[in-house]
């Protein structure tokens, strides 16, 4: 377990706390999705190269966080817009916390590999959902 930390890197992760946090703030709810999905992504690029460093305490963290991340978007789901839909996300969203414990306890890359490559898909259908959202209003605006 690394208990120093580098002034640099106290910083740095400051900085970027304090970004994402005004991202938030400003942050439609579509876009507060796609900040989770990048943030979930982004913890477990983090456990996973500490798993390779052997730094068991640490993987654990991010990988915690990874799932709390997880699980915030399972409880974003709307049940009530299309059951078949969000009860086949529920289901994923359950299956890729499993895989995330899995990975932790058996120090598995290809696990956590499996999981950011099916949160990275997610994340460019949501990307493209936005997308098209956008150039729906931007038509529309034309038209007025």
């Amino acid at each position: 377990m690394n208990l120093t930390t580098n002034p640099s890197e106290a910083a740095v992760r400051k900085y970027q706390q304090l970004d994402t946090q005004s991202r938030i703030a400003t942050a439609t709810p579509h876009q507060i999705i796609q900040l989770m999905m990048e943030q979930a992504v982004a913890r477990i690029s983090i456990a996973r190269r500490h798993m390779q460093n052997a730094e068991v305490y640490e993987k654990g963290v991010q990988i915690g966080k990874a799932i709390s991340i997880i699980n915030g978007l399972q409880a974003s789901l709307n049940h009530k817009a299309d059951e078949n839909m969000s009860a086949n996300f529920d289901a994923l969203y359950a299956y890729m916390m499993r895989r995330l414990l899995e990975a932790n306890l058996r120090d598995d890359v290809q696990m956590l590999d499996e999981v950011t490559g099916l949160l990275k898909e997610l994340k460019e259908a949501w990307d493209a959902i936005a997308d098209k959202a956008q150039a729906t209003l931007a038509a529309a605006a034309q038209d007025d």
